[in-house]
């Protein structure tokens, strides 16, 4: 099954090792699943003033996951703890454009990993031709949606949903499952890819 992995950065002001309590012992959901430390916790298996607000986790399906209000829960692959600070996430339900439609996170302490830029998404009656490619698994056989950056008029068949600041726009070349283990290298196919096919 393809997945895409999205990557969302949390605060610094958080990481104060100082603070780690000695009763709050690293956890895991599963045997392969990512340790989880300070200051993060899961539910269940750590005291509950082992994480701030926003840092609980939870063991679901012999899974490691999140909860965002704002859209449901995730499923957490890794997180680092050094400098980067860095939590890499996918979405259970193999859309991360629904996501990316979906989730704010003004109110958590995290932000996005990559540089943001404006992508509205279209909501279109009829198919587009190329360059516009469809997020399949938002579309179905009466609409079609498009995740597309700045435009000049909306085709007829199309309705704007709306425009979010997200961190890349759909292309086939995203679902990978091999997307995010060598950011550098990923991303330079993911630019020859869009520019063999635009």
């Amino acid at each position: 099954m393809a997945v895409i992995i999205f990557f969302l950065l949390f605060s610094s002001i958080f990481l104060n090792t100082e603070a780690i309590d000695k009763n709050c012992p690293p956890a895991k959901c599963f045997p392969n699943g990512p340790e989880i430390l300070f200051p993060f916790s899961i539910k269940g298996l750590q005291p509950q003033n082992c994480s701030y607000p926003g840092f609980k986790l939870l063991c679901k399906e012999n899974k490691t996951t999140i909860h965002f209000p704002s859209y449901g829960d995730l499923v957490v692959k890794s997180i680092s703890y050094d400098s980067k600070r860095l939590m890499s996430l996918l979405d259970p339900e193999n859309c991360v454009h629904q996501v990316f439609l979906n989730l704010d996170l003004s109110q958590t302490p995290f932000r996005y990993y990559f540089v943001l830029k404006n992508y509205t998404y279209l909501n279109c009656s009829a198919a587009l031709p190329r360059p516009f490619v469809q997020v399949p698994c938002m579309s179905g056989s009466k609409y079609h949606v498009y995740v597309v950056a700045s435009f000049g008029v909306v085709p007829d068949s199309c309705k704007p949903v709306k425009t979010v600041a997200i961190p890349f726009s759909y292309s086939p070349c995203l679902a990978d499952d091999s997307f995010g283990r060598d950011l550098a290298r990923r991303f330079r196919h993911m630019f020859q890819c869009s520019t063999r096919k635009g």
